[in-house]
């Protein structure tokens, strides 16, 4: 029930992660799903957008998993 402030990019991540929990996506998979012509996309950016979104969600922050060495997925 909290409103959050997201960018577009950090929306279409907490989107993806949150369509399947459980499911793990790599960086690749996420760059894939969230590029747009006018931008590029970096396994750097999905870092860098991860760390903002985990900001925003405080408390929930933790249902997000990094799987070292493969990429993200959020649990219930």
């Amino acid at each position: 029930g909290v409103m959050l402030s997201l960018t577009r990019s950090e929306f279409d991540l907490l989107d993806i992660l949150s369509a399947h929990p459980g499911r793990v996506y790599t960086r690749q998979q996420i760059i894939a799903r969230i590029q747009r012509e006018e931008k590029d996309v970096t396994d750097r950016t999905v870092d860098t957008l991860m760390v903002g979104l985990r900001r925003k969600l405080g408390e929930w922050a933790g249902h997000v998993e990094t799987i070292r060495g493969i990429g993200y997925r959020i649990t219930p």
